[in-house]
């Protein structure tokens, strides 16, 4: 067992020298013998008002440090405008508080993340250029230079040589796995040590001979990230770094979802036992994810297998010790006996939760109406505008063309989507373009036909070569053989959207009245759209906890009083979307539905997360 004081308390006396170090095989704490006994927790997926309660949850645990990265497109979404660190962003008040609670704190900056975020963290104003991400392309290591002008002194003042709690910094993030520029790698390493970084630097790769050959720098500590098999990686790191402490940067003892897959999960006998083989023999550790959150508004990445997009769910519950909501599980108090914690918890067992509910979902603007409400920036061109032309990082964009359609049907074929689009024809909805199925039938008449194409980004790419990959109409969009030519692009930030913006979109009094339309539907019969927008309202007599489920609807997005809460879809794995209390208000509360495919006519409040049909997964390197 491994013994900690109770509770586990960082000095608060800055020090000349870092406070870790490593020798022979052993890792020191300001010249004593120290295992780093850490838990992931991102503060961008954890709303501010938790975080002293997710960080004392870490503590509870038996951990002494919390890691987690920081989402430079977080801070930063548009180039024309400064990084933001305050409130949600305010990653200074995140590591003061870690300290607080008497943790010390990891810090991995990026500027790339991956962790399952969009754009592995970067913004997508620079990775939309022709620049060589990840590299010492100047193109890229210039405006990453920039954000670290912002960004590291601020961590800096925290570091513990200036009695901050701030003990290692990570160099880049699992670049093995990704290339092998070693001269961008040293870039890296020397931009933190330039701007003020004394404390530990070290890099974090798959413990594999072609991700250590690629992602380690000589005289930098080499740290491996793993769900199983830490006995091979021991063996692995000593014959490379013979001097070197084994450190697990990243324990996967769980997994995220893909929407359309099923709930990954982790057995805790299995996760508790590769946990023992980590920490045994001095061995420290980090466990990814210790509380996951939620990937709240459109933060949500994706990964790409054989060039089919998989895009991840909102929630990042990941199956860690502290659930979603902050609830201690069954792998929590196995991991806890394995840290040798002991004495009462400071923490319930689980957050207060609204009792069960059922209100009804009340219609008010149909789709495509409700989206024109809010005002936005045409762009006009031969060809449709990508998100990146646009500006746009995430959200949708509206392309409207008008072709002439020859009498009859013809195809209609979308030939390079991302990712998916809702297309009309005259008004009519003629269906959903998608990778997987490009082409359409539309009917013509001889006329000029008035041609839509609402095009949404289903996450960014956040792991592998596919990432910094654009979004929109990014091929031609044909009739039969011809391209159509003559678009106007109109970017919707759902993202951005103000309280004012979501009113705008869902008053039908406030729609402006639309163009005279030069192709009038020839079948008045079929004019609808899929979907709209709707809204219910909540009467909350105290703020708490709850979870948001739509029986009956297809595919969209949810806002509570104002704040956009995330995706939910039918195809699961994920049911309910994670509410938490800090976003509800004693009295009336508004929740706001935009509905791409079926609409339903209940919102219903549940007690219980469910996060769909499980699977045990076990990532495993070769």
């Amino acid at each position: 067992m491994i013994e900690l004081p109770a509770p586990y308390a960082s000095p608060a006396q800055p020090s000349e020298s870092p406070a870790l170090t490593w020798s022979g095989r052993r890792l020191y704490r300001h010249g004593v013998p120290h295992q780093i006994l850490s838990g992931a927790l991102h503060y961008f997926r954890v709303h501010p008002d938790l975080w002293r309660d997710r960080i004392r949850r870490l503590a509870d645990l038996g951990l002494n440090t919390v890691d987690t990265y920081i989402a430079w497109n977080f801070h930063q979404p548009r180039e024309d405008k400064e990084p933001r660190f305050d409130g949600w962003r305010d990653v200074e008040r995140f590591i003061r508080t870690a300290g607080e609670e008497g943790l010390d704190v990891i810090v991995r900056p990026g500027p790339y993340i991956c962790a399952e975020w969009s754009n592995g963290g970067l913004p997508s104003w620079l990775t939309g250029r022709d620049v060589a991400v990840r590299s010492s392309d100047p193109a890229f290591t210039g405006p990453a230079g920039r954000w670290f002008d912002e960004l590291v002194p601020r961590l800096a003042a925290l570091q513990a040589a200036r009695g901050g709690p701030i003990v290692a910094v990570q160099v880049e993030n699992e670049f093995g796995s990704f290339g092998d520029d070693h001269a961008y790698l040293r870039w890296n390493r020397d931009a933190l040590a330039a701007r003020g970084i004394t404390e530990l630097l070290f890099t974090a790769d798959g413990p594999t001979e072609l991700m250590l050959d690629g992602g380690t720098l000589p005289g930098t500590l080499t740290a491996v990230t793993l769900g199983s098999k830490p006995d091979a990686a021991r063996r692995l790191l000593a014959s490379r770094r013979p001097d070197e402490p084994f450190v697990v940067a990243e324990f996967w003892n769980g997994w995220f979802d893909h929407w359309g897959e099923r709930h990954h999960v982790r057995g805790v006998d299995s996760a508790v036992r590769t946990l023992e083989g980590i920490v045994a023999d001095g061995g420290s550790v980090s466990l990814y994810m210790a509380h996951g959150g939620t990937n709240f508004g459109l933060w949500a990445g994706a990964n790409q297998a054989d060039g089919r997009l998989q895009p991840t769910v909102t929630s990042y519950d990941s199956d860690a010790p502290v659930a979603e909501d902050g609830t201690l599980t069954a792998k929590f108090h196995a991991m806890r006996k394995v840290f040798g914690a002991s004495g009462p918890l400071r923490v319930a067992e689980r957050p207060p939760v609204l009792p069960p509910a059922r209100v009804p979902l009340v219609p008010r603007a149909g789709l495509l109406a409700g989206l024109r409400a809010v005002p936005a920036p045409t762009s006009s061109g031969p060809r449709p505008a990508s998100f990146e032309r646009l500006g746009l990082d995430a959200g949708m964009v509206l392309h409207t063309a008008h072709p002439r359609v020859p009498a009859g049907e013809h195809r209609l074929i979308l030939a390079d989507v991302r990712d998916r689009a809702l297309v009309f024809a005259g008004g009519t909805f003629l269906g959903v373009a998608d990778a997987d199925r490009p082409e359409l039938t539309v009917r013509g008449t001889g006329a000029v036909v008035r041609l839509e194409v609402l095009v949404e980004s289903l996450g960014r790419v956040n792991y592998g070569p596919g990432v910094g990959g654009h979004k929109g109409l990014l091929g031609p969009v044909l009739i039969d053989r011809r391209m159509v030519q003559g678009w106007d692009s109109t970017p919707i930030a759902l993202q951005e959207w103000t309280d004012a913006d979501l009113t705008r979109a869902t008053t039908p009094a406030t729609h402006p009245a639309s163009a005279p339309d030069p192709d009038p539907d020839p079948d008045p019969a079929s004019d609808s759209t899929p979907g709209g927008f709707a809204v219910a309202t909540l009467h909350v007599e105290t703020p708490a906890d709850t979870f948001l489920a739509l029986p009956g609807s297809g595919r969209g997005l949810v806002w509570v009083n104002g704040f956009l809460l995330g995706r939910h879809w039918e195809i699961g794995p994920q049911v309910t979307l994670y509410c938490p209390a800090p976003l509800l208000r004693a009295g009336e509360n508004t929740v706001t539905v935009l509905e791409l495919e079926r609409s339903g006519d209940v919102l219903e409040l549940r007690d219980r997360p469910e996060l769909g049909p499980a699977e045990e997964y076990v990532e495993e390197f070769a």
